[in-house]
């Protein structure tokens, strides 16, 4: 697989929500790695997000994030929607809804779409049609970090663990390196890594500083 060539950068304006809730997970991140100032912005949020990759393998940088996403919401709050919201359609696509409206400021223009789910967590039941998916024209956070081992330890895994385990809502999120795009699918119990894409996924040679100089599978997923 070749490292792509990456689209144009894009420029973002963020409002007030969205400075707030960039403070919040910055505050958030800054805490777990025990980092006492903050700069400012959402390249403040990404070089917290590079400082947790620091001397760190992929399962711990996973796991700090995973305590980052648990201190969000309060142990009482995840516990009740556990287990009075059973993940149907109707919570499913509130998932994806409340995702468009709450993360853009993260990932950057997101809409909900239609997409096929199990109706069985096993999948002997065979697929529901519900607009519980989510497409992420172009992630910022993919595009601001240009790596591709942020992406899947500091976003992708943790965020599928997060919500499938802690909420009790299956999501699998497949990320497109190409354009930056990427897929939420609530509903659908997310793969192991090692049968998807990104798990062969080279680093973004055009981004990436730490890049082998041969296209390889991102070492930083790996280890």
């Amino acid at each position: 697989m070749v490292s792509p060539e990456l689209p144009p950068s894009s420029v973002y304006h963020d409002n007030r929500f969205d400075r707030l809730f960039i403070w919040l997970f910055s505050r958030k991140m800054a805490r777990v790695v025990g980092q006492t100032t903050i700069q400012p912005g959402y390249e403040g949020f990404v070089a917290l997000s590079q400082r947790i990759m620091e001397g760190r393998n992929a399962a711990e940088q996973q796991a700090l994030v995973a305590l980052v996403l648990q201190s969000l919401v309060p142990g009482p709050v995840l516990w009740l929607i556990r287990h009075l919201f059973s993940p149907g359609q109707l919570v499913c696509e509130l998932n994806a809804w409340f995702a468009t409206q709450l993360f853009e400021w993260l990932v950057g223009p997101c809409q909900v779409r239609e997409v096929e789910v199990p109706v069985t967590p096993d999948q002997s039941s065979g697929q529901r049609r519900q607009r519980s998916g989510v497409h992420i024209e172009k992630c910022r956070y993919l595009e601001a970090s240009g790596c591709v081992a942020m992406c899947i330890n500091m976003c992708k895994l943790p965020t599928q663990r997060f919500f499938t385990e802690e909420f009790g809502i299956p999501l699998t999120m497949t990320p497109n390196f190409e354009d930056l795009s990427c897929e939420m699918v609530f509903g659908q119990p997310p793969p192991d890594l090692t049968t998807e894409a990104a798990y062969q996924q080279p680093c973004l040679a055009q981004q990436c500083r730490m890049a082998p100089t041969h296209p390889q599978p991102c070492p930083r997923v790996r280890h």
